[in-house]
Protein backbone atom coordinates (compact mmCIF):
# COMPACT_ATOMS: atom_id res chain seq x y z
CA UNK A 1 0.00 0.00 0.00
CA UNK A 2 0.97 4.04 -0.79
CA UNK A 3 1.28 5.71 2.21
CA UNK A 4 1.46 9.94 1.35
CA UNK A 5 3.31 11.55 4.68
CA UNK A 6 2.68 15.54 4.34
CA UNK A 7 4.86 17.87 6.91
CA UNK A 8 2.89 17.90 10.15
CA UNK A 9 2.03 20.57 12.19
CA UNK A 10 5.24 21.74 14.43
CA UNK A 11 4.10 24.61 16.40
CA UNK A 12 5.61 27.88 17.45
CA UNK A 13 3.15 29.28 14.63
CA UNK A 14 5.32 27.95 11.95
CA UNK A 15 3.02 27.57 8.73
CA UNK A 16 6.31 26.18 6.43
CA UNK A 17 9.84 24.64 6.58
CA UNK A 18 12.91 23.93 4.31
CA UNK A 19 14.20 20.45 3.99
CA UNK A 20 17.81 20.57 4.35
CA UNK A 21 18.68 17.23 4.79
CA UNK A 22 16.93 13.68 3.98
CA UNK A 23 18.49 10.83 6.13
CA UNK A 24 16.78 8.18 3.08
CA UNK A 25 17.05 8.06 -0.54
CA UNK A 26 14.21 6.55 -3.08
CA UNK A 27 14.63 2.90 -2.51
CA UNK A 28 15.76 2.41 0.85
CA UNK A 29 13.85 1.05 3.56
CA UNK A 30 13.14 2.84 6.59
CA UNK A 31 11.58 1.41 10.36
CA UNK A 32 9.26 3.52 12.38
CA UNK A 33 10.58 6.13 14.28
CA UNK A 34 13.84 6.15 12.50
CA UNK A 35 15.43 9.36 11.31
CA UNK A 36 13.37 10.54 8.14
CA UNK A 37 13.82 14.36 7.10
CA UNK A 38 15.19 17.54 8.66
CA UNK A 39 13.50 20.34 7.73
CA UNK A 40 14.40 24.00 8.98
CA UNK A 41 11.82 26.59 10.42
CA UNK A 42 12.81 29.97 11.06
CA UNK A 43 17.18 29.03 12.00
CA UNK A 44 15.80 25.61 14.39
CA UNK A 45 16.20 22.20 12.51
CA UNK A 46 13.38 20.22 13.23
CA UNK A 47 14.36 15.91 12.84
CA UNK A 48 11.21 14.50 11.87
CA UNK A 49 11.35 10.63 11.79
CA UNK A 50 9.31 8.19 9.83
CA UNK A 51 5.74 7.69 11.05
CA UNK A 52 5.89 3.73 9.51
CA UNK A 53 7.89 1.06 7.93
CA UNK A 54 8.31 1.06 4.79
CA UNK A 55 10.42 1.29 1.40
CA UNK A 56 10.61 5.40 -0.21
CA UNK A 57 9.06 4.85 -3.07
CA UNK A 58 9.19 8.52 -3.90
CA UNK A 59 10.83 11.94 -2.46
CA UNK A 60 8.33 15.09 -3.13
CA UNK A 61 10.66 17.37 -1.64
CA UNK A 62 14.15 17.94 -2.88
CA UNK A 63 16.75 19.42 -0.65
CA UNK A 64 16.22 23.32 -0.01
CA UNK A 65 12.39 22.76 -1.02
CA UNK A 66 10.22 25.22 1.18
CA UNK A 67 6.92 23.18 2.30
CA UNK A 68 4.33 24.42 3.76
CA UNK A 69 2.60 22.54 6.83
CA UNK A 70 0.32 19.59 4.93
CA UNK A 71 2.59 19.54 2.00
CA UNK A 72 3.79 16.47 0.33
CA UNK A 73 7.23 15.11 1.34
CA UNK A 74 7.62 11.41 0.71
CA UNK A 75 5.71 8.74 -0.34
CA UNK A 76 6.31 5.48 1.22
CA UNK A 77 5.18 1.77 0.08
CA UNK A 78 4.04 0.02 3.32
CA UNK A 79 1.73 -3.02 4.38
CA UNK A 80 -1.38 -3.22 5.58
CA UNK A 81 -4.58 -1.50 5.33
CA UNK A 82 -5.39 2.60 6.05
CA UNK A 83 -2.40 3.42 4.57
CA UNK A 84 -4.01 6.05 2.19
CA UNK A 85 -2.67 9.77 1.53
CA UNK A 86 -5.09 11.26 4.40
CA UNK A 87 -3.78 8.58 6.94
CA UNK A 88 -0.47 10.55 7.47
CA UNK A 89 0.11 10.31 11.66
CA UNK A 90 2.00 14.01 13.21
CA UNK A 91 5.25 12.18 14.66
CA UNK A 92 6.83 14.02 17.38
CA UNK A 93 9.08 17.02 16.93
CA UNK A 94 12.31 18.17 18.60
CA UNK A 95 10.91 21.87 19.18
CA UNK A 96 9.47 23.07 22.22
CA UNK A 97 5.70 22.54 22.18
CA UNK A 98 3.44 25.71 22.29
CA UNK A 99 -0.21 26.50 22.27
CA UNK A 100 0.08 28.76 19.00
CA UNK A 101 -0.40 26.26 16.37
CA UNK A 102 -0.43 26.73 12.86
CA UNK A 103 -3.51 25.65 10.81
CA UNK A 104 -4.16 22.12 11.31
CA UNK A 105 -2.98 19.89 8.16
CA UNK A 106 -5.38 19.77 5.34
CA UNK A 107 -6.66 16.42 3.68
CA UNK A 108 -5.37 16.17 0.21
CA UNK A 109 -7.90 17.41 -2.53
CA UNK A 110 -9.42 15.47 -5.20
CA UNK A 111 -7.97 15.82 -9.05
CA UNK A 112 -8.65 19.13 -10.47
CA UNK A 113 -9.75 18.34 -14.19
CA UNK A 114 -7.21 20.18 -16.72
CA UNK A 115 -8.47 23.24 -17.81
CA UNK A 116 -10.07 24.31 -21.39
CA UNK A 117 -6.60 25.83 -23.11
CA UNK A 118 -8.86 29.07 -23.69
CA UNK A 119 -9.09 29.34 -20.39
CA UNK A 120 -5.76 30.43 -19.20
CA UNK A 121 -3.98 28.27 -16.67
CA UNK A 122 -5.65 26.96 -13.49
CA UNK A 123 -5.00 28.67 -10.03
CA UNK A 124 -2.32 26.76 -8.09
CA UNK A 125 -3.31 24.56 -5.90
CA UNK A 126 -0.67 25.34 -2.75
CA UNK A 127 -0.38 28.92 -1.08
CA UNK A 128 2.18 30.87 -3.20
CA UNK A 129 6.04 30.80 -1.76
CA UNK A 130 6.88 34.17 0.15
CA UNK A 131 9.11 35.34 2.50
CA UNK A 132 6.91 36.99 5.33
CA UNK A 133 7.78 40.75 4.91
CA UNK A 134 6.78 40.25 0.86
CA UNK A 135 3.23 39.06 1.82
CA UNK A 136 2.69 42.08 4.19
CA UNK A 137 3.99 44.34 1.38
CA UNK A 138 1.29 42.71 -0.48
CA UNK A 139 -1.25 42.94 1.79
CA UNK A 140 -0.64 46.81 1.70
CA UNK A 141 -0.82 46.92 -1.48
CA UNK A 142 -3.58 45.02 -2.08
CA UNK A 143 -1.89 42.48 -4.33
CA UNK A 144 -3.28 38.54 -4.00
CA UNK A 145 -0.45 36.52 -4.33
CA UNK A 146 -2.57 33.83 -5.69
CA UNK A 147 -2.19 35.78 -9.16
CA UNK A 148 1.61 36.33 -9.22
CA UNK A 149 3.84 34.81 -10.98
CA UNK A 150 6.80 34.40 -9.03
CA UNK A 151 10.59 34.40 -10.62
CA UNK A 152 12.60 33.21 -7.84
CA UNK A 153 13.62 29.33 -6.95
CA UNK A 154 11.19 26.88 -7.09
CA UNK A 155 8.52 30.06 -8.08
CA UNK A 156 8.66 31.83 -4.86
CA UNK A 157 7.81 35.47 -4.86
CA UNK A 158 10.14 38.37 -4.87
CA UNK A 159 9.44 42.08 -3.81
CA UNK A 160 10.59 42.88 -7.24
CA UNK A 161 7.70 40.50 -8.45
CA UNK A 162 5.27 42.93 -6.96
CA UNK A 163 5.90 45.92 -9.16
CA UNK A 164 6.38 43.74 -12.53
CA UNK A 165 2.90 41.46 -12.33
CA UNK A 166 1.03 41.64 -15.44
CA UNK A 167 -1.82 39.98 -13.28
CA UNK A 168 -1.74 42.45 -10.30
CA UNK A 169 -1.80 46.47 -10.28
CA UNK A 170 -1.33 47.71 -6.71
CA UNK A 171 -3.47 50.29 -6.12
CA UNK A 172 -2.27 53.49 -4.67
CA UNK A 173 -0.06 54.38 -2.24
CA UNK A 174 -2.00 54.87 1.24
CA UNK A 175 -0.76 57.60 3.40
CA UNK A 176 1.84 56.80 6.08
CA UNK A 177 0.67 56.23 9.15
CA UNK A 178 3.27 57.20 12.19
CA UNK A 179 5.47 54.06 11.97
CA UNK A 180 5.81 54.28 8.03
CA UNK A 181 3.14 52.23 6.62
CA UNK A 182 2.30 52.23 3.30
CA UNK A 183 6.18 53.86 2.73
CA UNK A 184 7.46 50.64 1.84
CA UNK A 185 10.78 51.63 -0.67
CA UNK A 186 9.46 50.82 -4.43
CA UNK A 187 10.94 47.89 -6.45
CA UNK A 188 14.00 47.98 -7.35
CA UNK A 189 13.64 46.42 -10.48
CA UNK A 190 12.97 42.91 -12.08
CA UNK A 191 14.59 39.84 -10.71
CA UNK A 192 17.94 38.96 -12.95
CA UNK A 193 20.26 36.05 -12.73
CA UNK A 194 23.69 36.99 -12.81
CA UNK A 195 25.46 36.74 -16.02
CA UNK A 196 28.15 33.53 -16.03
CA UNK A 197 31.80 34.58 -16.62
CA UNK A 198 35.33 32.48 -17.12
CA UNK A 199 36.54 33.32 -13.80
CA UNK A 200 33.32 32.34 -11.41
CA UNK A 201 34.88 28.98 -9.23
CA UNK A 202 31.86 28.27 -7.47
CA UNK A 203 28.06 29.01 -6.95
CA UNK A 204 26.50 28.75 -3.50
CA UNK A 205 23.18 27.99 -2.79
CA UNK A 206 21.79 30.00 -0.75
CA UNK A 207 19.81 27.50 1.75
CA UNK A 208 18.85 26.81 5.11
CA UNK A 209 20.25 29.07 7.45
CA UNK A 210 21.22 31.57 5.54
CA UNK A 211 18.40 31.93 3.65
CA UNK A 212 16.81 32.68 6.87
CA UNK A 213 18.95 35.19 7.53
CA UNK A 214 19.18 37.31 4.19
CA UNK A 215 14.99 37.01 4.93
CA UNK A 216 15.19 38.28 8.28
CA UNK A 217 17.73 41.13 7.70
CA UNK A 218 15.99 42.15 4.08
CA UNK A 219 12.67 42.62 6.31
CA UNK A 220 14.34 44.72 9.00
CA UNK A 221 16.33 47.04 6.94
CA UNK A 222 12.96 47.67 4.67
CA UNK A 223 10.84 48.00 7.74
CA UNK A 224 12.81 49.77 10.53
CA UNK A 225 14.30 53.18 10.34
CA UNK A 226 18.10 52.44 10.90
CA UNK A 227 20.45 54.54 12.82
CA UNK A 228 23.47 53.81 14.96
CA UNK A 229 25.33 55.42 17.81
CA UNK A 230 28.79 54.70 18.95
CA UNK A 231 30.21 55.54 22.73
CA UNK A 232 33.81 54.50 23.88
CA UNK A 233 33.81 53.14 27.35
CA UNK A 234 36.91 53.11 30.26
CA UNK A 235 36.43 49.66 31.13
CA UNK A 236 40.04 49.22 33.21
CA UNK A 237 38.36 48.72 36.41
CA UNK A 238 35.89 45.97 34.63
CA UNK A 239 38.74 43.90 33.61
CA UNK A 240 40.52 44.23 36.81
CA UNK A 241 37.05 43.16 38.88
CA UNK A 242 36.54 40.54 36.38
CA UNK A 243 40.06 39.10 36.55
CA UNK A 244 39.34 38.84 40.25
CA UNK A 245 36.05 37.25 39.91
CA UNK A 246 37.14 34.60 36.82
CA UNK A 247 39.25 32.29 38.90
CA UNK A 248 35.64 31.59 41.65
CA UNK A 249 33.31 31.21 38.56
CA UNK A 250 35.72 29.15 36.50
CA UNK A 251 35.87 26.61 39.91
CA UNK A 252 31.99 25.85 38.64
CA UNK A 253 33.20 24.45 35.11
CA UNK A 254 32.26 28.26 33.30
CA UNK A 255 34.30 30.74 32.07
CA UNK A 256 33.33 34.26 32.57
CA UNK A 257 33.75 36.75 29.87
CA UNK A 258 32.92 40.10 29.77
CA UNK A 259 29.47 39.83 28.38
CA UNK A 260 28.31 38.84 30.90
CA UNK A 261 28.78 42.20 32.83
CA UNK A 262 27.15 43.77 29.69
CA UNK A 263 24.31 42.23 29.99
CA UNK A 264 23.93 43.23 33.64
CA UNK A 265 24.83 46.61 32.60
CA UNK A 266 22.18 46.26 29.54
CA UNK A 267 19.14 45.30 31.78
CA UNK A 268 20.36 48.50 33.80
CA UNK A 269 19.74 50.26 30.79
CA UNK A 270 16.94 49.12 29.97
CA UNK A 271 15.29 48.98 33.36
CA UNK A 272 16.09 52.76 33.32
CA UNK A 273 14.63 53.53 29.61
CA UNK A 274 11.82 50.70 28.99
CA UNK A 275 10.92 52.26 25.72
CA UNK A 276 14.08 50.24 24.45
CA UNK A 277 12.97 46.82 26.05
CA UNK A 278 10.35 46.67 23.48
CA UNK A 279 9.26 45.67 19.96
CA UNK A 280 7.15 47.14 16.99
CA UNK A 281 3.60 45.92 16.14
CA UNK A 282 3.33 47.66 12.72
CA UNK A 283 -0.08 45.96 11.78
CA UNK A 284 -1.36 47.78 14.81
CA UNK A 285 1.13 50.95 14.90
CA UNK A 286 2.10 50.24 18.40
CA UNK A 287 5.03 49.69 20.58
CA UNK A 288 5.03 46.99 22.40
CA UNK A 289 6.90 47.36 25.97
CA UNK A 290 8.28 44.41 27.59
CA UNK A 291 7.89 43.28 31.19
CA UNK A 292 10.18 40.70 30.83
CA UNK A 293 14.15 40.68 29.69
CA UNK A 294 14.88 38.43 27.32
CA UNK A 295 18.17 39.56 25.31
CA UNK A 296 18.91 37.90 22.36
CA UNK A 297 22.79 36.46 22.10
CA UNK A 298 24.17 36.48 18.64
CA UNK A 299 25.97 33.22 18.17
CA UNK A 300 27.67 32.35 15.03
CA UNK A 301 27.63 29.52 14.29
CA UNK A 302 29.02 27.16 11.26
CA UNK A 303 25.94 27.74 9.17
CA UNK A 304 25.47 31.23 10.19
CA UNK A 305 24.06 33.49 12.87
CA UNK A 306 21.82 32.01 15.17
CA UNK A 307 20.43 34.74 18.34
CA UNK A 308 19.10 32.12 21.10
CA UNK A 309 17.63 34.19 24.01
CA UNK A 310 18.81 34.53 27.32
CA UNK A 311 15.48 34.58 29.01
CA UNK A 312 15.03 36.18 32.20
CA UNK A 313 18.30 38.29 32.43
CA UNK A 314 17.33 40.50 35.32
CA UNK A 315 17.12 37.60 37.47
CA UNK A 316 20.54 35.80 37.21
CA UNK A 317 23.56 36.75 38.92
CA UNK A 318 26.64 37.14 36.77
CA UNK A 319 27.93 33.31 36.85
CA UNK A 320 24.14 32.32 35.89
CA UNK A 321 24.24 34.12 32.98
CA UNK A 322 27.89 32.83 31.71
CA UNK A 323 26.40 29.18 32.42
CA UNK A 324 23.12 29.95 30.35
CA UNK A 325 25.28 31.84 27.80
CA UNK A 326 28.00 29.05 27.38
CA UNK A 327 25.07 25.95 26.96
CA UNK A 328 23.07 28.46 24.72
CA UNK A 329 26.10 28.94 22.41
CA UNK A 330 27.29 25.32 22.47
CA UNK A 331 24.28 23.76 21.84
CA UNK A 332 23.79 26.59 19.10
CA UNK A 333 26.90 24.90 17.61
CA UNK A 334 25.58 21.99 17.71
CA UNK A 335 22.44 22.17 16.21
CA UNK A 336 20.42 21.36 19.06
CA UNK A 337 18.47 23.97 20.14
CA UNK A 338 14.71 24.31 20.43
CA UNK A 339 12.83 26.18 17.88
CA UNK A 340 11.45 28.21 20.95
CA UNK A 341 14.80 28.86 22.34
CA UNK A 342 15.02 31.25 19.25
CA UNK A 343 12.21 33.07 20.00
CA UNK A 344 10.90 35.95 22.12
CA UNK A 345 14.05 38.09 22.47
CA UNK A 346 13.27 41.67 23.76
CA UNK A 347 16.44 43.36 22.68
CA UNK A 348 19.74 42.03 21.43
CA UNK A 349 24.00 41.73 22.06
CA UNK A 350 26.34 41.14 19.11
CA UNK A 351 29.81 40.18 20.28
CA UNK A 352 32.72 39.15 18.38
CA UNK A 353 34.54 38.95 21.25
CA UNK A 354 38.53 39.57 20.64
CA UNK A 355 37.78 40.01 16.63
CA UNK A 356 34.97 42.93 17.76
CA UNK A 357 36.83 45.75 15.60
CA UNK A 358 36.41 49.26 16.52
CA UNK A 359 32.91 49.98 15.59
CA UNK A 360 29.84 48.32 13.30
CA UNK A 361 26.33 49.25 12.53
CA UNK A 362 24.14 46.30 13.64
CA UNK A 363 21.23 45.42 11.65
CA UNK A 364 18.20 44.92 14.13
CA UNK A 365 16.70 42.03 15.26
CA UNK A 366 12.99 42.97 13.43
CA UNK A 367 10.72 43.96 15.40
CA UNK A 368 12.88 44.72 18.05
CA UNK A 369 13.74 48.62 18.68
CA UNK A 370 17.31 48.08 19.75
CA UNK A 371 20.63 45.89 19.03
CA UNK A 372 24.05 46.55 20.87
CA UNK A 373 27.47 45.79 19.13
CA UNK A 374 30.28 44.85 21.75
CA UNK A 375 33.67 45.19 20.34
CA UNK A 376 36.92 44.58 21.46
CA UNK A 377 39.14 45.69 23.91
CA UNK A 378 42.20 47.82 23.66
CA UNK A 379 45.11 49.19 26.07
CA UNK A 380 45.62 52.60 25.12
CA UNK A 381 47.27 56.03 26.64
CA UNK A 382 44.69 58.13 28.00
CA UNK A 383 45.12 61.15 30.68
CA UNK A 384 44.77 60.92 34.18
CA UNK A 385 42.09 63.14 36.38
CA UNK A 386 45.46 64.59 37.42
CA UNK A 387 46.77 65.86 33.53
CA UNK A 388 49.48 62.75 33.48
CA UNK A 389 49.03 60.43 30.87
CA UNK A 390 48.28 56.67 31.56
CA UNK A 391 47.39 53.35 30.19
CA UNK A 392 43.36 52.38 30.01
CA UNK A 393 41.55 49.31 28.78
CA UNK A 394 39.02 50.95 26.30
CA UNK A 395 36.16 49.46 24.43
CA UNK A 396 33.73 50.69 22.12
CA UNK A 397 29.67 50.04 22.16
CA UNK A 398 27.64 50.51 18.85
CA UNK A 399 24.18 50.57 19.06
CA UNK A 400 21.52 50.23 16.71
CA UNK A 401 18.30 51.78 17.49
CA UNK A 402 14.68 51.85 15.06
CA UNK A 403 14.22 55.75 14.27
CA UNK A 404 10.50 55.45 14.10
CA UNK A 405 10.32 54.81 17.82
CA UNK A 406 13.56 56.12 19.78
CA UNK A 407 15.08 58.97 19.57
CA UNK A 408 18.59 59.27 18.88
CA UNK A 409 19.18 61.46 22.13
CA UNK A 410 17.06 58.59 24.18
CA UNK A 411 19.45 56.30 22.45
CA UNK A 412 22.37 58.28 23.93
CA UNK A 413 20.65 58.18 27.31
CA UNK A 414 20.08 54.45 27.39
CA UNK A 415 23.93 53.99 25.96
CA UNK A 416 25.49 56.61 28.65
CA UNK A 417 23.43 54.12 31.42
CA UNK A 418 25.32 50.98 30.33
CA UNK A 419 28.99 53.39 29.87
CA UNK A 420 28.42 53.84 33.96
CA UNK A 421 27.85 50.37 34.93
CA UNK A 422 30.41 49.28 32.88
CA UNK A 423 32.90 51.80 34.31
CA UNK A 424 32.23 51.64 37.70
CA UNK A 425 31.25 47.90 37.63
CA UNK A 426 30.85 47.95 41.99
CA UNK A 427 27.42 49.00 40.78
CA UNK A 428 27.11 45.47 39.47
CA UNK A 429 27.23 43.44 42.71
CA UNK A 430 23.27 44.99 43.32
CA UNK A 431 21.98 42.70 41.01
CA UNK A 432 23.91 39.22 41.81
CA UNK A 433 21.05 37.92 43.65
Amino acid sequence: MRFEFRLPDIGEGVAEGEVVQWFVKEGDTVREDAPLVSVLTDKANVEIPSPKTGRVAQLHAPVGTKVKVGGLLVTLEVEGPGSGPAAAATPAMSAAPSAEKSPAVPPPTAPRPPAPAAAGPAAPAAAPLAAPYVRRLAAERGIDLAGVRGSGPNGRITEADLGGSPTSAAPATPPPGPLGRGTSPPPVGTATTAPETADVAERIPIRGIRRVIAEHMTESTHRAAHFTYVEEVDVSELVRVRDRMAKHVEKQGVRLSYLPFVVKGVVAGLKAHPHLNATVDDAREELVVRSAYHLGIATQTGDGLLVPVLRDADQKSLAQIAKAIQDLSERGRAGKLALAELKGSTFTISSLGALGGVMATPILNYPEVGILGVHRIFRRPVYQSDGAIGPADLMNLSISLDHRVVDGYEGAQFLATVKGYLEDPHQLFAELT
